[in-house]
């Protein structure tokens, strides 16, 4: 245990609520600086500095408001956010830079870490704000925090591909519950064999507690489940959770067509298995929670807070293409 303060820049909505609550059981005093635009879910329990992260201004006030041992950076989402992170805080003893799986630009199986291949980032994707540069953002980011490195700051990146659990705002496995609980037919795109590595939000938290107890400085760590089912297993083991099991209708891209949708409109769907190699951070002595304890969690949280339905295919398109399939 410690009793060391820790900045976690975010902090308020999914994987920083998460970190936050990791970091305290962990002994931490958390503060957390953010634009106050959502709502601060500590109450006094955890301090809050306001301010913008891309303000370097605002980062040296939090910095000195605080004198943060370790910072974890939950909303960095361009190279600079980074770079410039990394000079405020080259003093402290850890700073964990939250990346994604998606910095990897190469498609293998599985991606390791200093194996493969970055994404390259062009100077004007490193400013784009749209989700096709997400990935080379992320692996630029990633470059800064080893430059960093090299130059003495304690700094570290986190890589997880989709992370689900509860107070996810993406909704990306959200959709997967609201669609089978309590339903008498799921569509599937394809036979179900989509392989996708996901992350439960808690085993990211915990991840960045390692790294900041055991990490090395410079080195990128994968995060994500010990096992990957398959979509198919996923949606078998929302509906064990849901106490609902209703009839899964795969279909092909033909069967798809008669609700103008393809296999991509639907979450956690992607046409080459994305698999992340976690031997290194398992060294480190991290494990993931078992699926049936996450999954169970998602569920209660996704039933409390309900769908807001802005993730996947609408429910008329998919009506369209379950009752043709019934008919052949």
């Amino acid at each position: 245990m410690t009793d060391a303060d820790a900045l976690v820049i975010g902090g308020s909505r999914f994987i920083g609520r998460h970190t936050v609550a990791a970091l305290a059981d962990a002994g931490y005093d958390v503060t957390i600086f953010n634009r106050g635009t959502h709502d601060h879910p500590f109450g006094s329990a955890v301090d809050r500095v306001e301010g913008d992260r891309r303000e370097d201004d605002d980062l040296r006030r939090a910095r000195d408001a605080v004198d943060p041992a370790v910072v974890v950076d939950c909303v960095a989402y361009y190279p600079r956010d980074v770079r410039v992170a990394c000079e405020v805080f080259a003093d402290v003893e850890g700073y964990v830079f939250i990346s994604s799986g998606a910095a990897y630009g190469a498609e293998r199986v599985p991606k390791r870490e200093g194996e493969t291949a970055l994404h390259p980032c062009s100077d004007e994707q490193a400013t784009d704000d749209t989700w096709e540069t997400y990935g080379n953002r992320k692996a630029e980011a990633d470059r800064e925090v080893f430059v960093a490195a090299e130059r003495g700051v304690n700094a570290m990146s986190l890589r997880p591909p989709i992370v689900y659990g509860p107070h996810d705002y993406t909704e990306r496995f959200d959709y997967w519950v609201d669609r089978v609980d309590g339903a008498d037919r799921v569509l599937v795109p394809g036979d179900g064999t989509n392989l996708r590595h996901l992350v439960y939000v808690e085993d990211v938290a915990d991840a960045v507690v390692t790294l900041l107890d055991r990490g090395e400085p410079g080195e990128a760590y994968n995060v994500g489940d010990d096992h990957l089912p398959t979509l198919g297993e996923w949606v078998d083991l929302v509906a064990d959770a849901c106490g609902s099991h209703p009839t899964v209708v795969h279909a092909g891209e033909r069967e798809l067509a008669a609700g103008d949708l393809t296999h991509e409109d639907f979450p956690l769907y992607r046409p080459y298995p994305h698999v992340l190699d976690t031997t290194k951070l398992r060294t480190l002595g991290w494990r993931s929670t078992a699926h049936e304890e996450a999954v169970a969690a998602t569920v209660e949280h996704v039933r409390e807070r309900g769908f807001e339905g802005d993730r996947g295919p609408d429910r008329e398109a998919e009506a369209r293409v379950l009752d043709i399939l019934e008919t052949m």
